[in-house]
């Protein structure tokens, strides 16, 4: 399951940014653990690509297969559009229940609910291109 909401969570990012560069997303000690192509293509660290981001919010795999949905309202829900969490325009970032798992910052900073840094989304350039927030709080591979 951490597998499926990270690599959600990570394609979930390029969603809402909709950016002509791709995107590098870092953990909090600065290494890149994955980046979003301008296309919508997912990748880890290493340039494999992890899944793919439709036009239409959904979200597939490597191997085409539908994991989720990314609703224009911030809404994350997985592939049986069950609510998972949501991503709200100020930058908080809560689960199902309405607790807040975390904060967006404008630049890119990602903060559990402590505020203590747990990760980086370079090129973002407003809390609206923030989708990265899902690859922190929804979807982990580890």
């Amino acid at each position: 399951m951490k597998k499926l909401i990270f690599s959600f969570a990570f394609v979930c990012i390029a969603l809402i940014s909709n950016q002509a560069i791709s995107q590098t997303i870092q953990n909090s000690n600065y290494s890149t653990v994955g980046y979003i192509k301008d296309d919508g293509t997912v990748q880890n660290e290493n340039y494999s690509t992890i899944g793919y981001i439709k036009d239409d919010g959904t979200v597939q795999n490597n191997n085409y297969s539908t994991i989720g949905y990314i609703k224009d309202d911030g809404t994350i829900q997985n592939v049986n559009y069950m609510t998972l969490g949501y991503i709200k325009s100020d930058g908080t970032v809560q689960d199902k229940n309405y607790s807040t798992m975390g904060y967006i910052k404008e630049d890119g900073t990602m903060q559990n609910s402590n505020y203590s840094t747990i990760g980086y989304a370079k090129d973002v350039k407003s809390r609206t291109d923030a989708a990265a927030a899902v690859f922190f709080f929804f979807f982990r591979l580890n």
